[in-house]
Order: C-alpha cells, then structure tokens, then sequence
C-alpha cells in the first residue's frame, strides 16, 4: 500500500474521532472535521483504485 494510502487513512480515522468528539461535547463547529474526512477517503480510494489498474496492466504485459 503506497504511503499516501496510509496517511489518507490515518486522516479518515481521526478526523471522524474529532467530529464525534466534538459533537459529543455539544460543539457544532465538529462538523467542519466530516469534509475532510470524505476528502481523504476520496483520495483512499483513488490511490487504491489507482494500484489495482497498475496490478492488473503489469499481468496483461
């Protein structure tokens, strides 16, 4: 898995721990942590996407 796959990751997983935190503590600005965990889920899986194509060019030739 490539390191940008990695710290995607680890974005997803805390931004998502620091809008539940922030929400249960009755702060509404938390909600601005929930787009950049899409954003880096996006970019998660178009690295992901983007290895599987590589995998399957490098079988074809």
């Amino acid at each position: 898995m490539p390191r940008t796959s990695v710290l995607a990751s680890l974005v997803v997983v805390l931004a998502l721990a620091a809008a539940v935190v922030s929400l249960v503590q009755g702060w509404w600005l938390g909600l601005v942590w929930l787009p950049m965990a899409g954003i880096a889920s996006n970019v998660l899986w178009m690295n992901v996407r983007r290895e599987r194509l590589a995998r399957a060019a490098a079988e074809r030739a």
